[in-house]
């Protein structure tokens, strides 16, 4: 490689104009499988899909995101669903809590709890070769679950 070519390589990886296009731009796909199931939604800054349901009748809400991109891992195109439950410091997630997560997450039979910055989610991790109705089942577990352990830490309050 010339270093000229090599330069410009450089350069455009350091701009990142070499990166994936458009990381924040809206997945057609995933638009494409939510409006088949009349799935209202916004795409946020990040190109996440946020979707909000409503339990009325607990007159409760409940976030769930559908990530805008895909990783790639063994050949497999991976999406992720996931939903926000609880705030660490604030409901007081410790030591023996996060034990008491990754034991609820062996009981799961899809999806696990993660932490992001000081929020715990609910993330399901799926082949992004799903089809809309199977979409729409990830994004209602992930919301139940969810809200589910929002309760339990947080009791009436219903912040995320």
């Amino acid at each position: 490689m010339s270093p000229s070519v090599r330069a410009v390589l450089i350069a455009s990886l350091l701009s990142g104009s070499l990166l994936a296009p458009a990381a924040h731009a809206e997945d057609a796909a995933v638009k494409t499988r939510l409006e088949a199931r009349g799935v209202k939604y916004e795409v946020d800054g990040d190109g996440d899909f946020k979707i909000t349901y409503n339990y009325s009748k607990e007159q409760r809400s409940q976030l769930v995101f559908v990530s805008g991109s895909t990783q790639s891992v063994g050949g497999f195109k991976i999406r992720e669903v996931f939903s926000p439950a609880a705030r660490l410091e604030k409901d007081g997630i410790n030591g023996a809590k996060a034990l008491e997560l990754l034991a609820e997450s062996r009981k799961n039979k899809l999806g696990g709890w993660e932490v992001a910055g000081d929020v715990l989610y609910f993330v399901i991790k799926l082949p992004d070769s799903i089809d809309a109705a199977q979409l729409e089942s990830a994004m209602d577990i992930a919301a139940e679950t969810a809200d589910d352990m929002e309760i339990k830490f947080s009791g009436d309050r219903d912040d995320l």
